[in-house]
């Protein structure tokens, strides 16, 4: 599978700074049917470094509601976002990945 349709974009948190800084970790949404030994083998072919551990979390989608104002009466509706997967990547002593530029350093 192509690491471009398993890995769906970086999750910047002022968490995932910390853990970057101290423990090597970086958080990805993913793609909800990816496993873990596609999310390793993505994050290691687009960054080009080699990944210890990969943790895997579904997140529920959370319930919304709206209200909107259209020719003078006022339309409520709910709905929900949609469910999704995050990846908490740690990887190998001596690599590190600058996300914002989207390189690897060793």
């Amino acid at each position: 599978m192509d690491y471009r349709k398993i890995l769906i974009r970086p999750l910047f948190t002022e968490k995932m700074s910390f853990l970057e800084e101290t423990e090597r970790k970086y958080a990805f949404q993913v793609e909800p049917s990816a496993n873990k030994i596609q999310i390793k083998q993505a994050v290691e072919d687009k960054f080009d470094v080699k990944v210890e551990k990969v943790a895997t979390m579904n997140r529920k989608g959370k319930a919304k509601q709206m209200t909107v104002r259209s020719n003078g009466r006022v339309i409520r509706t709910s709905g929900h976002q949609s469910h999704w997967k995050r990846a908490v990547v740690t990887l190998k002593e001596g690599f590190n990945i600058d996300l914002l530029k989207g390189e690897a350093q060793v």
